[in-house]
């Protein structure tokens, strides 16, 4: 059998050379031609000479830095795949990158190259694997048109809503908005990480004016990845869901979004028939075979530097969960099939 990157030209620059070394000898290993450089100055040079089929880059470079590398190859090539790698903290960073048309952006420290796998196949083979960051992409190419149109960015969160029956890692889900307003109130995303695994969070973006509405399009755009860099570093066991929070108001933060950000999240693995619910702000009730829990809300997101969130965990197959807030009540039920 061919290994599945043969004839494939991959330009790495990363001004750490043992990481990139390590990407050379991971894609030499699928059959790859791997070319490492350590700054933008020589990437640039390599891909006049050279014409890879994908460029994979950090942010912080010397000489010349990753988002000027960006900039200088897209003057020159409109379709070559970026994929950027790098350890930034800065959203603005992100964003500028997503608008200057780069594929994906995974964080440092890179630990699943499993996860790293499907983006480059999807980078390479767009028709055949698609695209993970089509999504994100929408939401980051038009970010400052989104801050400065409330009215495009409800509009645009409204339609992300998911469907309101779909079957996800196995499982059944339903759910119903209780209180229908015209704005938006109680936001729900629901995304299968696994085949046995799924999460979903609920935000209620009454309570920050136009700043929670931006604040649901972010999570929209970047919850699935902290879930997945945490799972990775949990060694795939259960999230440490208090944690993410933390990240979360981090995120919120750089992004210069205050407020307070009612939020519950949820996380069920459907091997291990757990599920576990995490609450900043939203009241919940969980009913298992007819014996129900009150989840209390805690401090919002947003409202202090930490969290002190209120947690519980359920083993169970099926389940129904009632989630309110100044947004609404919200409705939500799984079963596994």
């Amino acid at each position: 059998m061919r290994p599945p990157l043969e004839g494939k030209k991959i330009l790495i620059a990363d001004k750490d050379t043992s990481f990139g070394s390590v990407l050379e000898g991971y894609f030499l290993s699928l059959g790859a031609t791997p070319l490492v450089v350590s700054d933008g100055v020589s990437a640039l040079a390599l891909f006049h000479e050279r014409k890879p089929d994908l460029l994979i880059c950090d942010l912080a470079m010397p000489q010349m830095t990753g988002l000027q590398l960006i900039e200088q190859i897209r003057t020159l090539d409109n379709e070559v795949p970026i994929l950027v790698i790098s350890a930034t903290e800065n959203m603005s960073e992100i964003a500028k990158a997503l608008r200057l048309g780069v594929q994906d952006v995974l964080l440092k420290p890179m630990n699943d190259f499993n996860r790293l796998r499907e983006t480059v196949f999807s980078c390479l083979y767009p028709v055949m694997f698609g695209s993970r960051l089509d999504e994100q992409e929408r939401l980051f190419e038009d970010w400052d048109a989104l801050v400065r149109d409330p009215v495009a960015a409800s509009k645009l969160l409204n339609e992300l809503q998911p469907p309101v029956q779909q079957v996800i890692a196995q499982c059944r889900i339903n759910y119903r908005q209780l209180l229908s307003i015209d704005k938006p109130g109680l936001v729900l995303d629901i995304a299968q990480l696994s085949e046995d695994d799924l999460a979903f969070y609920c935000l209620d973006v009454t309570r920050s004016g136009d700043n929670g509405v931006l604040a649901a399009l972010l999570l929209r755009a970047l919850f699935n990845g902290v879930l997945q860099d945490q799972l990775v570093q949990q060694h795939h066991r259960l999230p440490e869901l208090g944690r993410l929070l933390k990240q979360l108001n981090q995120l919120l933060r750089q992004a210069n979004l205050t407020g307070q950000f009612p939020l519950l999240i949820g996380y069920y693995h459907r091997g291990h028939r757990r599920l576990v619910l995490i609450s900043a702000g939203l009241n919940a009730t969980l009913s298992v075979d007819n014996q129900h829990t009150e989840l209390r809300s805690g401090l919002p997101l947003g409202t202090l530097n930490n969290t002190y969130p209120n947690q519980m965990s359920q083993h169970c197959d099926s389940w129904h969960c009632q989630i309110w807030g100044g947004g609404g009540h919200l409705r939500l039920m799984l079963s596994t099939e």
